[in-house]
C-alpha cells in the first residue's frame, strides 16, 4: 500500500531537513518510490530587515516542503 509523508522546513536549515528525512527513511525502512519538493517564494523584508535567504540579503528564508511517496507491505 502506498503512503505519503510530509516534511516542512526553511531554506537556511536545509541540511537539518535532509538529515531528518534520511533518518526517517533509515529508521522506518520505508521503500521510497518518489520524493519531490517545493520552495515557497521569498518575502521581501524591506529596508533594515535581517536577511535569512541564501544570499543573506533582504529576503526572508523560504519555506521548504518535501513530499515523500513510499510503499508499505
Amino acid at each position: 500500500m502506498q503512503q505519503v509523508k510530509l516534511f516542512k522546513g526553511v531554506e537556511n536549515q536545509a541540511n537539518e531537513l535532509e538529515e531528518a528525512i534520511n533518518a526517517w527513511i533509515r529508521e522506518t525502512g520505508a521503500h521510497v518510490i518518489h520524493i519531490t519538493g517545493n520552495i515557497a517564494p521569498q518575502t521581501h523584508r524591506g529596508e533594515g530587515g535581517a536577511g535569512g535567504g541564501l544570499g543573506g540579503g533582504s529576503f526572508a528564508a523560504s519555506d521548504l516542503f518535501i513530499f515523500v511517496l513510499y510503499e508499505v507491505d
